[in-house]
């Protein structure tokens, strides 16, 4: 378990979350509408 183990295991990982990191940037953020309130009837 001496021999880099650690440390590929995080090389790993940090290549993986530049990945996902980069994906990221490429998905469209999804707008929620704001609904909109109805006249008020009673004025």
């Amino acid at each position: 378990m001496a021999d880099n183990f650690l440390e590929r295991q995080r090389q790993s990982y940090e290549e993986r979350k530049q990945q996902w990191l980069k994906n990221r940037k490429h998905l469209t953020k999804l707008r929620r509408e704001i609904p909109k309130r109805p006249e008020d009837e009673a004025l």
